[in-house]
């Protein structure tokens, strides 16, 4: 059994603190800049409490999860106040493992899962991939045994790997997301039902997903049917902003195709 802590109380943690504290990581301590955030996280674990301040120098817990945004890192490992010998990660995507340097630890990591988290929908951690960072073998031992408790994928990986990982995932996960929303604005704009589109979202992702994106890319601009890439910019022609993202992704996936 190794005691946790966890700092912040978002997405990744609301389902994080939860799943190590099933598996012999039983997280002892949230701490929130939002108390009230902290309290619900803590009713989702068994025997934590809220730490109402940065000062763990009483804690028994072995490891300690900055679960904030990208941002806040920094300011937390400058403030952290850490027992002697404890573990310190991260779980960004894109902070180097530096950004803790401040915390006066010698045992720093990241923990990563490469997720989407929405507090209102439940995560299987098996199926999640976690990338561990360490220049502590000993630390990474740690990590990598606290991971495999949850997920049956998991890897070790640099700060400039994780980093190109996460810049990969915006663009598979958060971009592609916001291209849904931005149909779905235009169906409500012209009094259509977005859940027709749904068969055409499910079976695009599943074909990229089987036979790999660039074999699975059909449309007017991998066609090269121009005229009917000119009347979707002139139907564009009153948001030019929606204009300007059309013809710059059907300009890239040209281009790609020619080569």
């Amino acid at each position: 059994m190794i005691r946790t802590t966890f700092i912040g109380s978002g997405n990744l943690a609301w389902h994080l603190a939860p799943a190590l504290d099933n598996v012999g990581y039983p997280v002892r301590e949230v701490y929130s800049q939002n108390p009230k955030h902290a309290a619900a996280l803590v009713g989702r674990l068994y025997e934590a409490h809220v730490n109402i301040s940065l000062d763990f120098s009483a804690s028994h817990s072995k490891i300690f999860v900055i679960c904030v945004s990208d941002d806040a890192i920094q300011e937390v490992a400058q403030k952290i106040i850490l027992p002697d010998d404890a573990i310190v990660v991260h779980t960004s995507g894109s902070q180097p493992l530096s950004v803790l340097d401040d915390s006066g630890s010698q045992n720093m990591g990241v923990f990563y899962p490469l997720q989407t988290f929405s507090k209102a929908k439940k995560v299987d951690f098996k199926t999640v991939p976690i990338f561990v960072e360490s220049e502590n073998s000993d630390v990474e031992k740690v990590l990598m045994k606290m991971a495999k408790a949850i997920s049956g994928n998991v890897k070790r990986i640099n700060s400039e790997g994780r980093k190109a990982l996460h810049i990969a995932a915006v663009f598979a996960s958060n971009f592609s997301n916001h291209m849904l929303t931005i149909a779905k604005e235009i169906t409500k704009q012209n009094d259509l039902d977005f859940n027709v589109l749904k068969p055409l979202i499910a079976e695009t992702l599943n074909k990229s997903l089987e036979i790999g994106p660039e074999k699975a890319q059909t449309g007017p601009a991998v066609r090269g049917d121009f005229e009917i890439l000119e009347r979707h910019m002139q139907f564009l022609a009153e948001n030019p902003e929606l204009a300007e993202i059309y013809k710059i992704i059907s300009q890239h996936i040209i281009d790609s195709s020619d080569q």
